[in-house]
């Protein structure tokens, strides 16, 4: 019997399509994701003690299990904010070809 690959989906928002854009490729081209999705979304969030409105474009990466970690501390030293939105959630479920295919493209090559 085959063991289901784990993956799970990065969750991180910037300001702006332009950096969503650049950060989405950087972790594509350094092989810590096997691809982004980048959504414009409107976030009402509290700030330092004020409720806040903002135009942002969300984020969505889907990488192997393992390289979360990576994925994070990347995401974390690229990340314009002083408190970045970063949330990974497992994926559950999904075809098996699929989720082999994020583990490959998001695995280190010699």
């Amino acid at each position: 019997m085959k063991r289901k690959v784990q993956c799970q989906i990065v969750i991180t928002t910037l300001p702006d399509a332009r950096q969503a854009r650049n950060l989405a490729r950087r972790l594509v081209v350094s092989r810590l994701v096997a691809c982004v999705q980048v959504f414009p979304i409107q976030s009402v969030y509290r700030w330092k003690n004020a409720v806040e409105t903002a135009s942002e474009h969300r984020l969505e990466a889907k990488t192997a299990a393992p390289r979360v970690p990576a994925v994070v501390a990347f995401i974390r030293q690229h990340h314009p904010y002083e408190l970045p939105e970063i949330i990974h959630l497992p994926i559950p479920a999904g075809t098996p070809e699929y989720l082999r295919w994020i583990a490959e493209e998001s695995t280190p090559r010699p």
